[in-house]
C-alpha cells in the first residue's frame, strides 16, 4: 500500500501543480491550452540545467540543492515561454486558443532541435547516474541507518521519495492562499469575471492578466521539471505524455477550484499509477499482483486513465462554471 500511495503521488503532484497553472491564467481571462508545450519547455530546460550543475562538478552529496535550483530555474523558464501567449493575447488581442495550440507545436520542435544540436540524437538525459540516484530521498538523508524500516507511516515520507512531491505541495497551497485570500488575488480573478468593472475600480486588468499568465507558466514549468525527474528519470525528448492536456480536464474537473483539483489529481493519478505498475503491483502485501495475473491486456490499463478524463468530462463539464470572460480580449477602449 505504501508503494501505491508513493507511487499515486509521483504522477498526481505534476498533474495538481499544471492544472493549477492553468487555473491562475484561466482566473485572469486568459485561455492557456499551452500547458503541454510550457511543461514540454520546462522539462528540457530542467535536464539542461542538471547536467550544467553535473559538468561544474557537483557531486551526489549536493543533489538535492542542485534539484531545488534546477526546479525553479524551469519555472523562471516557463514564465519566459508563457509571455509568448501573454503578449500575443493580451497586447495583440490575437485568438487564444489558436495562440496556445501554436505554442504547443512550437515547444516540442524548438527542444527536439536544440537536442539533436547538444547531443545527436533524441533523447537528452543527465550527465551521469539517473533520477533515483541523485534526487530521490532515503533515511540516510536525515542521518538514519541505512536499511531500516520506521514503519509504513514514516516510510512513506522519507523512504524513497523525491522532495519535488513537497516542493510542489508547498508551492500549490501557497499559490491557492495567494488566488482566493489576498488581495492582488481577488483583483486578478476580477479581471477574469468582470474586466470592465475591475478597470472602473482602478484595476490594471493588463497587468493582472500578464500575471495569471506568468504565475501559469511558473507553475507549468515547474510541473515539466517535476514530471521529468519523477517519470522519465531526468530525461527529455520533447514529450510529457500528454500531461498538460491531462491537467486541463483535471481542471475542469476541479471546476476551477484548488481543493477540487487535488482531489482530481489524486483520481487521474492513481489510474495513471495503475497504467504504468500493474505488471508488479501488490495491493495487498501479499505477494499477489493481482492485476497482472487477472489476464487484461496491458493496452487497457494503459487507456484507463484517458477513459476515466473522457467520462468524468462527460458528466461533470455541464455543471463547471467558467470564469464569465475567460477567453475574450479587453480592449479599454471599449466598456
Amino acid at each position: 500500500m505504501v508503494f501505491l500511495i508513493q507511487q499515486t503521488m509521483l504522477y498526481a503532484v505534476p498533474l495538481m501543480i499544471v492544472a493549477l497553472a492553468g487555473v491562475c491564467a484561466e482566473r485572469s481571462g486568459i485561455i492557456n491550452l499551452a500547458l503541454e508545450g510550457i511543461m514540454i519547455f520546462g522539462a528540457f530546460m530542467g535536464v539542461i540545467f542538471v547536467r550544467m550543475f553535473q559538468g561544474m562538478g557537483w557531486t551526489t552529496e549536493q543533489g538535492q540543492i542542485i534539484m531545488i535550483i534546477s526546479l525553479f530555474l524551469s519555472g523562471i523558464c516557463g514564465i519566459v515561454f508563457s509571455m509568448l501567449l501573454a503578449f500575443s493575447a493580451i497586447n495583440l488581442r490575437a485568438d487564444q486558443t489558436i495562440g496556445g495550440t501554436a505554442l504547443n507545436m512550437l515547444a516540442p520542435a524548438i527542444v527536439m532541435f536544440f537536442i539533436y544540436m547538444i547531443v545527436q540524437q533524441n533523447t537528452i538525459g543527465m550527465a551521469q547516474g539517473g533520477a533515483a540516484g541523485w534526487f530521490m530521498i532515503k533515511p540516510q538523508t536525515f542521518g538514519l541507518p541505512k536499511g531500516h524500516s520506521w514503519g509504513p507511516i514514516i516510510d512513506l515520507f522519507i523512504n524513497k521519495v523525491y522532495l519535488t512531491t513537497y516542493i510542489c505541495i508547498a508551492i500549490f497551497v501557497l499559490v491557492s492562499i495567494f488566488l482566493y485570500k489576498t488581495k492582488i488575488g481577488l483583483r486578478l480573478r476580477s479581471c477574469g469575471e468582470n474586466p470592465q468593472a475591475a478597470d472602473s475600480l482602478g484595476i490594471n486588468v493588463f497587468k493582472m492578466r500578464y500575471l495569471g499568465v506568468g504565475l501559469s507558466g511558473f507553475l507549468a514549468g515547474v510541473g515539466g521539471f517535476t514530471f521529468s525527474m519523477t517519470t522519465a528519470n531526468m530525461t527529455s525528448n520533447g514529450d510529457v505524455a500528454g500531461y498538460g492536456f491531462l491537467a486541463l480536464a483535471v481542471m475542469i474537473f476541479g471546476n476551477w477550484t484548488p481543493i477540487n483539483i487535488a482531489f482530481g489529481s489524486l483520481l487521474f493519478g492513481l489510474f495513471k499509477c495503475i497504467a504504468a505498475t500493474y505488471a508488479t503491483l501488490d495491493i495487498n502485501g501479499d505477494g499477489v499482483y493481482l492485476l497482472n495475473e487477472m489476464g487484461i491486456s496491458p493496452y487497457v490499463y494503459r487507456m484507463l486513465p484517458y477513459i476515466i478524463t473522457l467520462i468524468v468530462l462527460a458528466f461533470t463539464s455541464k455543471s463547471s462554471r467558467v470564469p464569465k470572460a475567460e477567453g475574450i480580449p479587453y480592449d479599454k477602449g471599449q466598456r
